[in-house]
Order: C-alpha cells, then structure tokens, then sequence
C-alpha cells in the first residue's frame, strides 16, 4: 500500500546492469547523506550523473543485500560539474569520451547542455571540434533528450528501448505526443505492440471503453494481426466476432465502428466467392492491382520473340552436351512464347536445370536478364547453381525507409531496367512483396515465376503461388521426372513419398542420407540432437557443426527453438574469457553466436567485402556475430550476413534470436549441407504435410529425423491445408 512506500533521493553512481528489451536496471546511487545503496527499478538508459527520485521499498535479495525496489522514478538531468562529467563521460553523446568530456564541462560549466543546444557554434571554436561535429553533438543531445521522455512515459507500461528508438525513427521529436493522441498506432506493424498494452495506455489516458477510437483501433488491429496469420481479409463475421472477444465489446458496438472504417474507406468491403470480405484498404488494392496486372501480362504478347524458338534450343543442347526432358522442354519454350510463366516441381525434378537454360535462351534473344528469390540464402544459391548474379527481391526492388513506412525505390514511376525477371522461391512471396516486384516491372518485362506448390505458403499474407496456380489464367508447366542421379538420394525419395502420402522409410544403412532416430521423451530427443551438432555428426561424417542446421516445427517446448538454441549455444559457443558477451531479457548473445533477423530493417546499414554500402536486412536472414563492443545502452553488435557486415547498436538486438535452431517456416527458401529435424512434443496444428515436406526438402547431403516415428505418420497423413482468405484466385478468374 501506499503508506508503507518511501522516497529517497540522489545520484546514480554506476550501472551495475541493463536490460534493454524492458529497461530493468541495477544501480548504485549516491544518497544525499553521503551513502550509496543498490536501486532496481525501470531506469532505461541509466546514465551515470543523472538524479533520482524514487519512490518505493527496501528490501534484502538473498544473494545481494540489501536493495530499494523502485516502483515510481522521476529522473533529471545533471546540474553539477561532477555530475554533468559523469554523464558526458559515460558515452550518451556520440563522440564523446572523458577527454572531450572534461573539456567541455571546463569551458561551458553548467551551462554545458544549453550551448551544446543552442549555441552549437562556440563548440565548433574549441580545438578538435569541427563544426559539422558540433552540429551532431546538439542532434545527438536532442535525440537522447527525445528518447528520455518516450522511455519514461513507455516504461511505465514495460515498452522500452526497442519502441522507442522505432517511434523516433518514424516521428522524430513529435513521438511522445504522436502516441499520446492515439496510443493505438502503437499496435501498427513496424511498432509491434501488443493491443493490451496500447489499450492499457488509453484507458489510462482517460479513453472511455466504448470509445469509437478504442472500437475502431480494435478492429484494425484484428485485421493487421490476422495478416501475420497469412489472411488478405476477414469474413465479416468472423472479424466482428474476433474484434467483439478482443475489446470484452458487444457485438453491435464493434458492428457499427466496422460501418464507421467501411464508410470512411479505411475498411473496404467486397462480396466474394460467396464471403462478404473485409480487407484493410492498403491490402484490397494491392490484391486487385495485382490481378489486374497478371491479366494484361497474360494477354500480352512479348517483345523480341524468335521465330523458331525450339531450334534455338536444340542448338543450346548442342552446344551444353545437355538433353533436356519434355517437361523442361515445354517450360523454356513456354517462358520464351509468354510473358509471365509459371514452372512448378518438387526436389530433383530438374527445376534449376530450366532456370539455366531460360537464362541462356534469353541471353541468345539478347534479353537482359534479373535473378531473384525471396531470402538472401536463396538468391546465393540461385547465384551459385545458374552461375550468374542473384539478389533478394527486396534489393532488387532497392527497399529503403519512406515517411517511417516500408518503401520501394523501383516502383511505376521508377521502373526495373530490365528485360526479363526470374525468380525463384516463389511459394514464399506474399502478396505485397509479389504486387511491390509487379509494380516495378517494365513494359513489355516477361517475368518467370519458379517454385514448389508443396511447400509452406509464405509467412505474409496471402498463398500467390498456390492462388496463381489454381486460377488457371497463368500459363505453367509441372516438372515431375525425377533424374537419376536425385533418384538414388533417399532424401528426394523421402519428398516425393511425402506428396503422395506416404510414410518414407528410411534403412539408417551407413551408405544412405536420410536417417530416422527414434527417441522416447522429449529430454531425450534433446540430448541426441546436441550430441549430434557437438560431436556425432563434426568427428564421424566430417560435417562441421556451422553446416549444420536443427529444425524444428515449433517455438515451445525441449524440442523447440527457445530450449534447443539454448542449449546448442552452451554445447557449440560456450562462455570464454576471450568471447565478449551481451545479455538481453530473453538470453545472451555471444561473438560467434550464429542469429536470424525475426523483423524487416529497411534502413540498417551494411557494407560488402568490395566496399559497396547499402541498407536493408530482413525476416530469415541468417548471420554470425563477430564483435561485441561496449555495454548498455551504447552496445554495438558487428554481424556478418553472406557477403555483408551490418552493425546493431543495442536498441536493434531485440530484432535478432539464436538461429542455430529455427522453425520449419523460417526456413523456407534456404538448403544446408545437413538436417536435422526435431520431431517430438509437435503440436496438433504443426502435424501436417505441408512441414514436414518443406523440412525434409531443406536437406542438401543429410538429413536426420529425430523423434517420434508416430508422429511423422500423422503429418504425412494430414495433408488438410490451413485456409487463408485470399481473392486473389477468385479476382483472376471472375474479374475483368
């Protein structure tokens, strides 16, 4: 109760620790009687230097002492000379370390912050300080005064560093009172806040329940967090339905906001396919451009045709010593009589062998030619198999930051320079990555469209590939002839048994490279798949651990990705006196750790081996770390991704997890030398085909299935899909 709080005042000394996903920190502060005490409490960005006042609880931990356990903080700025050097000193501005810091504070005294604000110019007159570093000294000064204000006001309510560095990004010094007016912004995609806490904001701001702000932000998120879940739109019904349990609302209340969005054209509304949909507006337009670019692609007839195509590949199968087969004959010459083509088959079925010769027969029609596929794995692949250059999509389309939202710089008015674009991978493109790639097309550009329709569908919104497919409006071909040498793989075999519901079997004979090990508990499968990554695999098969890639279909459990990269990372890259560490609420990350990018950065940059700057990691990518500087707050993470280095400072980490484990959907689009699949404790949803499919045909040379045989059987017999709503199918066959 209130009465039995307290309030102590003084100096922070020193941070003794920082959690900067939740601003959880440990410090020691110099009471005004002249004693130090340890505080915990949310301090985001504990500087050393500043003043608190806190209001809260002693209390004795067990292993540390006694602690006062903060409850409210009030922080101010230094107002002494010590106290200012302190803080200038402990690296909150860029640039300054204690020299610059003790000179700063001996020529300006307490009045050190307001000309490093206000008067930038008489820094610019001191030795070493150049003018444009006065200027980032006042923009540095400015944003860390930004920051403190977001951070207290967040951290009342556990949003910390990693929100409001992205507010900033995107509103600049206007953040704070951004939020303020409509705190429900903070559940929009590139923010990534949960309702209940924006809905707790509001409330506390004095938002009434049946508020028609409250209502309508409860409904645009329901239709922004189903398209996590790979929904275009909703069923009416089902969206008021889900809006109406989320708000604890009526059903009529929510029914009349939704009126409100649809009136207004935030919301749009169209019967189709029997449903009476409700997409978000951004989301209609895209799936309708996109239909309505595929149908004038189709009719179209490309420029530069041949006049024989089929000698033209004759010729080519002269010149290569290679006899392509019927169905890669009838996929070249389709992509080289139509505009936009489709080409679909499983592993082995000779898929990058017609990518190749689609290359060459476009090089032979003097067509420029694009290579591209969704994640940077597969487009080095792609590189590497076609012997040409490959790039994401999203570097291709040059993705950058605009207005605070994703953006493309080759768009309509910017198009690709470009005669012809393959891509491959294509089951994981959603829908508005696949309308970004159209937009930018060219005029009479033929694209080729490459992938598996076995596959997981994309983790975004929308199932293109499948959708493109069953509409029957776009030309295709399926390659289904397994090559002999892919036919002696017990991996392919394994695949295409899975297809056709059938449980592989697997011989576990030592000249084989897919292996089935069964284990009967969860702790057992997770010891066998870190004795497998530590030593079986590294001192027996000669396949060292990096090459070595754990998949799982889930997130929970012993046998998930959580527990698995925990316990991988202690048995592979475990704690060293020579390692620097950095610790996070949910882990440590550790120089040689092997992490994923889990959220698209459209301005982090990078640098390549040859120099080349450039912006942009995204969802999947896949580094290792191989520096740590710094702690806290000013905590620099140097990460190597392929052929690029990026630099995380400490307000990005929380954009990256341990990937020397990862689920089966962010997987997609990557092969690794060897495979091993964690099939144990899968939840119900999980057990389907679709996984396991996607799972097994990410293997290269080896591939061991951990787990309960059982439950391999259940997935190779649940070929039930998970329904996405999606037009698109629908808008190509019945839309003119």
């Amino acid at each position: 109760m209130d009465q039995d709080l307290m309030t102590i005042e003084g100096e922070l000394e020193s941070r003794l620790f920082q959690n900067e996903d939740n601003g959880y920190a440990v410090v020691r502060v110099a009471l005004e009687d002249g004693e130090s005490c340890t505080a915990v409490g949310c301090i985001p960005c504990a500087t050393p230097g500043e003043r608190l006042t806190m209001v809260g609880k002693w209390t004795v931990h067990p292993s540390y002492g006694e602690q006062f356990a903060a409850e409210r903080v009030e922080r101010f700025l230094p107002d002494t000379e010590d106290a200012l050097l302190a803080w200038l000193s402990s690296g909150a501005l860029k640039g300054v370390g204690t020299a610059t810091a003790r000179r700063l504070v001996a020529a300006f005294g307490t009045d050190v912050f307001r000309v490093i604000q206000e008067e930038p110019e008489r820094l610019a007159r001191m030795r070493g300080i150049t003018e444009e570093k006065a200027l980032s000294l006042r923009d540095s000064l400015h944003y860390q005064l930004s920051l403190r204000r977001l951070l207290a006001f967040l951290g009342q309510y556990e949003l910390a560093l990693p929100v409001s560095v992205r507010l900033l990004r995107r509103f600049g010094d206007e953040a704070l009172s951004v939020v303020e007016r409509d705190p429900y912004l903070l559940t929009e995609e590139d923010l990534g806040v949960d309702f209940s806490k924006a809905d707790a904001i509001a409330i506390d701001l004095g938002v009434p329940a049946d508020d028609p702000v409250r209502v309508e932000a409860g409904v645009r998120f329901e239709l922004r967090h189903n398209l996590r879940q790979g929904q275009v739109f909703l069923p009416r019904g089902k969206l008021i339905d889900a809006s109406r349990r989320l708000l604890d609302m009526d059903a009529d209340t929510v029914e009349r906001a939704l009126d409100a969005l649809l009136a207004r054209g935030e919301v749009i509304g169209q019967t189709l396919a029997g449903e009476d949909a409700c997409y978000l507006g951004e989301l209609y337009r895209q799936e309708k451009e996109t239909a309505d670019r595929l149908r004038r692609m189709c009719a179209a007839v490309p420029d530069r045709r041949v006049a024989d195509p089929e000698r033209l590949l004759r010729q080519m199968e002269l010149e290569s010593g290679i006899t392509y087969d019927e169905g890669q004959r009838q996929a070249v010459l389709g992509a080289a009589e139509h505009s936009v083509y489709l080409i679909t088959g499983g592993p082995g079925t000779g898929k990058t062998t017609a990518i190749r010769a689609i290359l060459a027969l476009f090089g032979a029609m003097g067509l420029d030619t694009l290579l591209a596929a969704p994640t940077g794995r597969a487009a080095k692949r792609m590189s590497e198999l076609c012997q040409a250059p490959a790039q994401t999509i999203h570097r291709m389309l040059e993705a950058k930051f605009e207005n605070g939202r994703p953006a493309f710089e080759r768009r309509a008015g910017n198009p690709l320079k470009t005669d012809a674009v393959i891509v491959d991978e294509m089951s994981m493109v959603d829908l508005p990555l696949f309308h970004a790639l159209l937009e930018a097309l060219p005029p009479h550009c033929r694209l080729v469209l490459v992938g598996d329709r076995h596959q997981l569908p994309s983790v975004g919104p929308g199932c293109v590939l499948d959708h493109l497919l069953r509409s029957g409006c776009i030309p295709a071909t399926e390659l289904t002839e397994i090559f002999r040498q892919s036919g002696d793989s017990a991996i392919i075999l394994a695949a295409h048994a899975i297809n056709r519901g059938e449980t592989p079997r697997f011989s576990n004979a030592r000249d084989t490279d897919a292996f089935l090990l069964r284990s009967r508990t969860p702790e057992e499968g997770a010891a066998l798949v870190e004795q497998l990554c530590r030593t079986r695999l590294p001192d027996n098969m000669g396949i060292p651990a990096d090459e070595i890639q754990v998949l799982t279909p889930t997130h929970r459990g012993l046998l998930g990705t959580r527990s698995l990269n925990q316990c991988l990372q202690e048995a592979l890259n475990p704690p060293a006196e020579e390692k620097a560490e950095y610790v996070t609420a949910h882990g440590v990350f550790r120089v040689e750790d092997r992490v994923m990018q889990v959220r698209n950065n459209y301005d982090l940059l990078w640098l390549t081996d040859d120099g080349t700057v450039g912006a942009g990691v995204f969802n999947g990518d896949v580094g290792r770390i191989l520096a740590i500087e710094g702690d806290g707050p000013e905590a620099v993470l140097t990460i190597r991704f392929d052929d690029r280095t990026a630099e995380y400072p400490a307000a990005l980490l929380a954009d990256l997890e341990l990937a020397y484990a990862m689920t089966v959907h962010k997987s997609q689009g990557s092969e690794y030398r060897a495979v091993i699949l964690a099939l144990e404790d899968v939840p119900p949803a999980l057990r389907t085909r679709g996984v396991l499919y996607t799972a097994v045909t990410r293997a290269r040379e080896l591939l061991i299935i951990v787990g309960d045989p059982a439950i391999l059987d259940q997935m190779v017999h649940n070929d039930r899909p998970l329904r996405r709503y999606s037009g698109l199918r629908w808008r190509l066959v019945h839309e003119e």
